[in-house]
């Protein structure tokens, strides 16, 4: 396995995980608002492979792609905290609190409320077999691609060393 095979197997795996997303989206699982935040890093990835297709497997490259995966890798760690209630998420996109405090009364009136608002802290989906959410399950994947950016970066020093 060349380094640049392995860089383009990683951006390959981003664009499974982003088409895997957009098929979940078309079933019906409307994403939150850190699962998209989750989807940038993965476009980055695969803008990063198509970079290696056309220059070949420059070490810029096999960091930008790196810190690609483990960007959304640590996003999706974060969104799995939120969706377990280790730690609170974004006001703008978590239940938070059961009570009326700090609203007024135009704010409880008000007709412009979000239609369709998906909560961050809720699992939207999780597998059957051992429960664990979309979020999740990127960043599990993310952290094993940011180690295939990081192994083809290793193996191409190994093969550009003087001999």
């Amino acid at each position: 396995m060349t380094a640049r095979n392995l860089m383009l197997l990683a951006a390959g795996g981003s664009l499974a995980l982003l088409l895997g997303a957009f098929i979940f989206q078309a079933f019906g699982f409307a994403p939150c608002k850190m699962c998209l935040w989750q989807r940038w890093p993965h476009a980055a990835a695969i803008g990063v492979g198509a970079l290696v297709l056309a220059a070949g497997p420059l070490v810029l490259l096999g960091l930008a792609g790196a810190l690609s995966a483990l960007v959304t890798g640590g996003i999706g760690v974060f969104h799995s905290g939120v969706e377990q209630g280790w730690w609170e998420g974004p006001t703008s996109c978590s239940g938070g609190s059961d009570t009326l405090e700090g609203l007024t009364g135009s704010d409880l009136l008000s007709m412009d409320a979000p239609v369709n608002v998906v909560l961050c802290d809720e699992v939207a989906w999780a597998d059957p077999v051992i429960g664990l959410s979309m979020a999740t399950w990127n960043a599990v994947i993310s952290f094993g691609l940011a180690a295939l950016w990081i192994a083809a970066l290793r193996l191409r020093n190994v093969n550009n060393a003087p001999q």
